[in-house]
């Protein structure tokens, strides 16, 4: 993302690409009721969003709803999905609007409808496993929906839900940015909303697993090009979780790598001192020192999937890597 916004410059510059801008399809006057039918999600809408689920054999003991990153799809999921369901977690992901197989791909869908969904989904979880622990896990664009959901600021139904676990959640608002980068996203998304972007030139490596990057480069599925339009409603949303930080009262793991290149650590620094104190002792802050911005797909990937595990069976225990105490550590905050 990073690479993108400093890739808007170079491209207004070069006026590079179409400029017609193409915008998402306005929701039906009639509304139908949320589902999970043949694969899909089908939204409140009408909308079929494409479906993932990894489901243990034996006793559900606990359930967790993905969302995925920006210009990713549900696959993120696929081996922590599987390391789950072996250990007695339902989990569930679906492709956000906008995102993998879903209608109208690269367009941005707004922060509304993306968290009137995550309410939705999560609805028709609880009713498939009662009395089971409902998590809400967001990884970089997913956790800036996550927090915008579950602390109102989206103007959507709040999900029932039990905790939520947030992967290096985007959380770089323009408070954070530099003037370049809000003016190029400024004067792009007003005169080339249409602009297509990839920053790839630019170096930077979001995970030290490079033959998984290597496997995303090939996937159809994962978009190449981002309209200026989509990083602006991106941008949007992440002033929005930053803005919803001091609202957070869940039961949270938030998990950030000091490795990674994509969210800057003052912004996240920023978002964990804005933090509510009250809520101090209901949250688990994990910093991993070799951990990059794919956290669950680094090659420690296990390490990281092993601590979630651990923190859904008991909170209230020390992480098996031991990264919450490095999180007490590095951000002079007690996890």
């Amino acid at each position: 993302m990073r690479a993108r916004l400093r890739a808007i410059g170079l491209g207004l510059c070069l006026a590079l690409g179409a400029c017609a801008e193409t915008l998402a399809p306005p929701s039906p006057s009639v509304l139908v009721t949320p589902n999970f039918s043949e694969g899909n999600f089908i939204a409140e809408d009408g909308t079929a969003l494409s479906l993932r689920m990894w489901r243990p054999e034996g006793k559900v003991t606990a359930a967790i709803l993905a969302l995925h990153g920006f210009n990713d799809y549900s696959n993120a999921f696929a081996a922590a999905g599987k390391r789950w369901s072996e250990d007695g977690i339902a989990v569930y992901a679906y492709d956000q609007r906008g995102f993998g197989r879903s209608p109208v791909t690269g367009t941005w869908a707004g922060a509304p409808a993306m968290v009137r969904d995550v309410a939705n989904a999560s609805a028709i979880i609880r009713e498939r496993h009662p009395g089971v622990p409902l998590y809400l896990l967001g990884e970089s664009m997913g956790g800036a929906v996550v927090m915008a959901a579950v602390t109102g600021a989206a103007a959507a139904p709040l999900p029932d839900i039990d905790g939520i676990i947030l992967v290096s959640p985007a959380v770089w608002g323009r408070e954070t940015m530099t003037v370049f980068e809000r003016a190029g996203l400024w004067l792009g998304d007003e005169l080339f909303p249409g602009l297509t972007l990839s920053g790839n030139s630019l170096g930077i490596v979001a995970s030290d697993n490079i033959d998984m990057l290597r496997g995303l480069g090939r996937d159809p599925l994962v978009i190449k090009g981002t309209r200026i339009d989509a990083i602006k409603g991106l941008v949007d949303l992440m002033d929005l979780a930053l803005a919803s930080a001091p609202l957070l009262t869940q039961k949270t793991l938030l998990l950030c790598g000091e490795r990674d290149p994509i969210i800057p650590p003052e912004s996240t620094h920023l978002m964990i001192t804005r933090l509510n104190p009250a809520s101090r002792s209901q949250r688990t802050i994990a910093w991993y020192k070799d951990g990059y911005h794919m956290l669950l797909r680094d090659l420690d990937a296990e390490l990281v999937m092993r601590d979630v595990e651990a923190w859904i069976k008991d909170a209230a225990q020390p992480l098996p890597s031991g990264a919450d105490r490095n999180g007490g550590a590095v951000l002079a905050i007690s996890p």
